[in-house]
This record gives C-alpha cells, structure tokens and sequence, in this order.
C-alpha cells in the first residue's frame, strides 16, 4: 500500500467517526462525560465493549504470537470468561448501589482518603501505560506504512495518534464513546473477518478446510498442561486471565465506566455476559487467523519477521493480496487501537479529575473548564510515555502489557478484594506503603524465581501474587474495629 493510500484511508475513517462522536455528543454535560447519564441501553454497551477490548495490541500480536505460543492464548480468553461473570454477580450491584461515577469511591467510603487516592494513583498509571503500550502498535504500523516513506519522525507520528485521539473524545466522554466503539467494533469484526476469508480463498480452503487446516496444524495445540514451568501451563494461563479480567475490568474505570452508563444493575450485568462471551469468538478468530498466516508464508517462502507483531501487518500491506487486504488491515487496526486509547483518555480524565483533583463544591461551568485543562493534559502525557516506550521496546507488546498490568493492577485489586471480602478496619495512611512495597516484592521474586524455585518461571500469575502481598499487608494493618461501609 501507498501512504497517500492509507492517509486516504485513515481520513476517511475518522470522518465518519468525528460525524458520529458529533451526533451522539450532542448537548453533553459533565454527567454524560462521565457515565453518559446513565441511560445507554445495554444491547449498545455490550457491542461496543467488544471494540474497546480488542485492542491494536490483540489485532497486530495476537496472529503473530501463535507461532511461539500456539492457541495457547485461549486458555486466557477462557478466565476472561469467568472473570467476566465475577464482575458482573459481584461488583456491578455494589457499584450501582453506591452510584459511583468514579469506582474508586468505594475504597473512601471502606478505608478513607488515603486509600482512595492510592487507588486512583494506581489506576493511572496502569492505563496510562497500557493505553500507552496499545497506541505504540499503531504508531509502529503507521510509521512502517506512512511516516517512514515520507521521511517523517516517529516524534510527529505519535503527535498526530494522540492528536487524532483527543479530538473525537474531548467534547462528549462516555455519552459518544458507546457509539463511536459500536461503530469501531463493526469495521473491527468486518475487517477480521474478510481477512480471514480472503486469505483463505487465496490458500484455496473453503469453510471445512479452513477448520481442518487449522485443527491439523501444529500451531492449534491449546491446552498446555505437562510443564508448570512452562508460561503457557494452563493453571497459569486460566487463572492469570480470571484475575487479569477482574482487575483490568472490573476494579479498572475506563471499562467500568461504559457498564455504569447502563440504565440499572440488571442492564449492565446483561451487557457484560454478552459481550464476554462474544470476546472469545473474537479472540478465537484472531488465533485462527494467525495459523492461515504462517501457512501462508510457508506455502509462499515468505521470510517470518524477526518481531512477530510485524507478521500480519508484512502480509496484508506486502502485496501479496488484493489491495482490499490492506485496506480491510488498517481500518481493523485504527479501529481496535483508537477504542481503547479513546476510553483510555476518557478515564484518566474521569479519574484524575475527580479521585486525584476533586471537584467538590465546583459549579458545572467550572468543572467543563477543569475537565477540559485535565482532558489535553492526559493526551501530552500519553503522547510523552509513547515516544518513551518506542525508545525502550524490546519485546513483543502483548506480553508487554499483561507484565505491566501484574505489577500496576496488583494493589488495585488486594485492596478491593480485602476490603469486599473482609469486615476489619485499615489504617488508612499506612494504606500507600503497601500499594508500594507489594510490586517491589514480586518484581525481587519474578526475578530470582528460576535460582529460589527450581526452574520456575512467573507468568500472568504474578498478579494475584501481587495483590495476595496487598492483601496479607492490609490484614497486618488491619484492627479490630469495623466500620459501617455500604456495600
């Protein structure tokens, strides 16, 4: 493909976007920022969240990752199922009966301010890398396709991703992102699906011998359970995505906020198991995808890239297919990546504003205006960590993105889980210490993990070890007397 023909592309893309943010962002308030007044109907939020949960990184990484890991990413998408259900029967009616714009609310009302903020602090970084992590794909491709054919820098590449970004989120938050993600989610399932056909015609496989191609293939083997020091055992797999659900989703404001834009509990909790289980499909079809890839290279002698995250975007932009292929490729990516990154912004904005900042005893002009200044100042900083983690990148991004989320979404979820589960009382300025002290302990235990257990190595289970060491650390803090919390 051309860069005049992506640019071509991309514009035409996000015309249609802008048109429909502008649509649905009419009359926005504070309120339809923050939780789109609460009146999205679930059917809507339950589509859109697929295009908000499969991200750039799942897009690009995913297909490539199959070579190494085989389907053994399935094992993940199936915790993200169960995860998926212990948010929905556990967390949704807590946060509705509090009615919480932002989640982290509820650690003030369970332990007190300081809780709250370490919360909140914690959230921020977590998304603002792992929006960060996510939008980085986009930057790489387009700096493939476009800005290094021009002679452009990656420094203008990414100011142009995040700019792209800031402009359709800044005037409506959650009010427009429903529907700007129902329709990224569209062209996202439009865009994987076609590949996958296409790719397959060009192998001359129909419907039955694409699925025996794939069940034959070395590449499909799911179920890994003869090495527990292998990364993809399946205990460390399942579980590592039941918790990663419950902690990137569930204790995570960006995602929570499009489920309590939801009319009720009941309506959110529908919206949930829908889009779970619909999730999987997605991620399946993704794998399935990466086995006609690498048979495709093989039956062509195509050289596989040396970063497997380069694989598809190699294939569908080499010339190798129809020029559709490459359309249907961009428009899959900017779809996927520009859902979270919007959402992303929109929560950190949410977030910052209201557990970092607060906006008590504001008018609803000064809030708009504070929102506003918090708003373009989340697109400069995730602008800056982007341009940072393009310079220190060494590994594939997927991978990248869950190991960041087991050291920043660990407390997150220590903290709610003892303050759901237990009834004793925190000392709450001690509460930072060990929000603290707990990544510090698994990144000293991920690392001599080999040499102290024998040959074990950590998976995407060091998150529920990280937030056991919030856990236990709160219980040591803990005193008898209880408070009255609302739950």
């Amino acid at each position: 493909m051309t860069p005049v023909l992506v640019l071509v592309t991309i514009a035409t893309y996000f015309l249609v976007l802008f048109a429909v943010s502008y649509i649905a962002g009419k009359k926005s308030d504070n309120y339809g920022f923050f939780v789109g007044n609460r009146k999205s109907s679930w059917f809507v939020v339950a589509f859109a969240m697929i295009g908000s949960s499969i991200s750039g990184v799942t897009f690009v990484s995913v297909p490539g990752m199959v070579g190494s890991a085989n389907f053994s990413y399935l094992q993940m998408a199936m915790g993200f199922v169960v995860g998926q259900f212990i948010i929905a029967f556990l967390l949704v009616p807590l946060f509705y009966r509090m009615n919480l714009v932002s989640i982290y609310g509820y650690l003030e009302n369970r332990f007190g301010k300081a809780s709250h903020k370490t919360g909140a602090w914690f959230f921020f970084i977590s998304k603002m890398l792992g929006a960060a992590v996510r939008l980085f794909v986009v930057c790489l491709t387009m700096q493939l396709l476009v800005f290094e054919s021009l002679g452009l820098p990656f420094g203008l590449n990414v100011v142009c991703t995040v700019a792209l970004v800031w402009l359709y989120t800044f005037r409506s938050g959650v009010k427009a992102l429903v529907w700007t993600d129902s329709l990224k989610t569209f062209c996202l399932i439009t865009s994987v699906g076609l590949c996958i056909y296409l790719i397959s015609s060009d192998l001359h496989l129909n419907l039955g011998g694409l699925i025996r191609a794939v069940k034959e293939s070395d590449l499909s083997r799911t179920f890994f359970f003869d090495d527990m020091n292998d990364r993809r055992y399946f205990f460390k797999q399942f579980l590592g995505g039941v918790f990663t659900m419950i902690a990137m989703t569930g204790l995570d404001q960006d995602f929570m906020q499009r489920n309590l834009s939801c009319k009720n509990s009941k309506d959110s909790q529908k919206n949930i198991m829908t889009s779970s289980l619909m999730q999987f499909v997605i991620n399946l079809l993704f794998l399935v995808l990466g086995v006609i890839l690498y048979l495709f290279t093989a039956r062509n002698g195509i050289q596989i890239p040396a970063k497997s995250d380069e694989l598809f975007p190699l294939i569908a932009t080499g010339g190798y297919f129809p020029l559709i292929v490459g359309i249907l490729f961009i428009v899959g990516l900017i779809s996927s990546a520009y859902a979270t990154a919007g959402s992303a912004l929109t929560a950190l904005t949410t977030s910052f504003t209201i557990d970092i900042l607060g906006i008590e005893g504001r008018s609803e002009d000064k809030v708009r205006k504070f929102r506003k200044r918090v708003h373009f100042g989340m697109a400069i900083v995730m602008g800056v960590v982007i341009f940072i983690f393009g310079i220190l990148n060494n590994k594939t991004v997927i991978d990248a993105v869950y190991t960041l989320a087991g050291y920043t979404y660990g407390p997150i979820l220590g903290m709610f889980a003892f303050g759901i589960l237990m009834k004793k009382q925190v000392r709450d300025k001690f509460i930072p210490v060990v929000a603290v002290l707990s990544p510090i302990l698994c990144y000293v235990i991920q690392h001599n993990s080999e040499r102290w257990f024998n040959g074990y190595q950590f998976s995407y289970e060091l998150l529920l070890i990280n937030a056991l060491f919030t856990f236990v650390g709160f219980w040591i803090l803990s005193g008898k007397k209880n408070k009255t919390v609302k739950q």
